[in-house]
């Protein structure tokens, strides 16, 4: 597969190990013939793989951009974003918000978009994306209003806001380790951007939803909810919001000594598992847990299966009720006859000990599926693909394009450039994870660039890389992944990928105006230029 880009030259260096680098990486495409035996085939593979995967490996152990530190450090602020999200506070602050936008539709649009940005602020996109697209389709279904307005909202809100602390999204980090940026300072840079961007998003969704069809002027049926019913566990949701917080103050304070943050978050984590675990066997052993109530499944906010909504949703004293699955839905098996065989009792099984399991410790059972695990194999692979383009010599191909683009890394140029191609790699380069990879490894590479356009171009790259999301492909990020998973499980259908294009188009494009428009003018002043 990779003859077509060996040429000659590169070929006779293959066999040399102390050079990896190939001399023409643009060279034209030759054909290579192979040995007809196997053995000389395998000696070549080992010579032409071996280096890369040294390279690979040692890389991983020296360059600023760690894997396992953002890997570490997201999962453990998963667990405990996910873990506070389940105790119902992001459901009770929903009705809150609800309560107080009363029967004014537009009214309620704006308070919603600004509670979602909020609360992605403190705990990333993913946990507002769980719970806030469930919730609104229920919410939407119930007061008889179209859910495109609410869902496109939701998911602009969430992703733009993650650019504020460098927690909020990984590629933050990424960016923060890449150009040594601050982990405070990150978010004295992005303020100002996120706030043009928030604000020209609003108003974009705004003038294209403005119509009656969409956000009519009164919601057509309306009661008063209850949060207090929904916030299942008040001291859990204390004690997480504690835990959370003080870990983020701590990160931002011990990253002024260059400590790797993951060293902060995992005993955080550790410590938050402890209480979890301690708590629901307390209240297991005190009988205060309802085992029906407190199943992980039973959540509201969870995943449920497609033919939850096909009865009417309701709401009544005041709380959002959709039908459960059918009762004789777990009894299929032991009624078609296929019972004896072994698969199928060993599942039964593993059932039986997983239900006592997530009655004794509701919360962990809960937050485990939740976890963005899916992140690790993806984010390595991202990694080592872009080690494999810099090992075969594109990064500095690319990085000698990127010099004359900007004429030798002239500041604004560069913005704007890192900033739209970080926007649309968002949509071609795997996730905005692996676009965010692959312009850092880029920037880093061009000889001689000034350190102020090498600040510039860090903050247009978050910008980017968080505003990238709201794109034209669900691929855009992890969470549009995620968030089209959960329309498709909630019966929502009819947002394709031609529609969230659509819609994504007008909201994309004023943000990305205004926001590297804004990073513009915040190096201008600090730089002088």
């Amino acid at each position: 597969m990779f003859a077509s880009l060996w040429t000659p030259s590169s070929m006779d260096q293959s066999h040399n190990c102390s050079n990896h680098r190939y001399r023409h990486p643009l060279g034209s495409p030759v054909s290579r013939r192979y040995s007809n035996t196997k053995r000389n085939r395998w000696n070549r593979c080992v010579d032409h793989c071996g280096g890369p995967l040294e390279e690979t490996l040692i890389s991983y152990l020296t360059d600023d951009i760690k894997p396992y530190n953002i890997l570490i450090l997201f999962i453990t602020l998963a667990y405990m974003a996910i873990t506070l999200d389940i105790t119902g506070i992001l459901q009770a602050a929903a009705y809150w918000v609800s309560n107080k936008g009363g029967s004014h539709t537009r009214k309620l649009f704006f308070y919603f978009y600004v509670m979602l940005t909020l609360i992605s602020m403190l705990l990333g996109n993913d946990p507002v994306i769980l719970s806030g697209t469930a919730f609104l389709v229920y919410y939407t279904a119930a007061v008889k209003l179209e859910p495109l307005p609410w869902l496109m909202s939701e998911f602009a809100a969430a992703n733009t806001s993650s650019m504020v602390l460098f927690v909020g999204n990984p590629t933050n980090v990424v960016i923060c380790e890449g150009f040594l940026v601050n982990n405070a300072a990150f978010t004295a840079y992005t303020i100002l951007p996120f706030l043009a961007c928030s604000v020209s998003c609003f108003f974009a969704l705004f003038v294209q939803f403005r119509s009656k069809k969409h956000l009519p002027s009164k919601i057509p049926k309306t009661t008063r909810l209850d949060p207090h019913k929904v916030l299942r566990d008040p001291i859990g949701a204390w004690v997480g919001s504690v835990v959370l917080g003080s870990c983020l103050i701590v990160i931002i304070i011990v990253s002024f000594f260059k400590v790797d943050v993951w060293k902060i978050s995992l005993p955080f984590a550790g410590a938050k598992l402890i209480f979890d675990l301690a708590w629901d066997h307390y209240r297991f052993t005190t009988r205060e847990l309802d085992p029906e109530k407190n199943h992980p499944h039973s959540h509201p906010n969870d995943s449920v299966d497609k033919d939850e909504l096909q009865s009417e949703i309701t709401i009544t004293n005041g709380e959002l009720h959709a039908p459960g699955p059918s009762p004789t839905a777990s009894t299929d098996l032991t009624q078609n006859g296929t019972t004896d065989g072994p698969l199928v009792s060993f599942q039964r099984y593993s059932k039986k000990k997983w239900d006592v399991f997530a009655n004794h410790f509701p919360t962990l059972a809960t937050a485990l599926p939740r976890l963005p695990f899916a992140l690790i194999p993806f984010a390595f692979s991202q990694f080592i693909l872009i080690e494999g383009l810099s090992h075969q010599g594109w990064i500095e191909v690319f990085s000698g394009w990127l010099a004359k683009a900007t004429h030798g890394g002239q500041m604004h140029p560069t913005i704007w450039l890192i900033g739209v191609l970080g926007v649309l790699l968002c949509n071609l380069a795997g996730t905005n994870i692996g676009a965010t990879i692959l312009l850092t490894k880029i920037v880093r590479a061009v000889p001689n660039f000034p350190k102020d356009s090498m600040r510039a171009a860090a903050i247009a790259l978050a910008v980017a890389s968080n505003i990238g999301a709201v794109s034209f492909v669900f691929s855009a990020s992890l969470a549009g992944l995620l968030w089209h998973n959960i329309l498709r499980q909630k019966d929502i259908t009819h947002i394709g990928q031609w529609k969230f294009a659509f819609w994504n188009l007008l909201p994309l494009a004023t943000m990305t105006s205004f926001g590297l428009a804004v990073v513009s003018a915040e190096m201008a002043v600090l730089y002088r230029r």
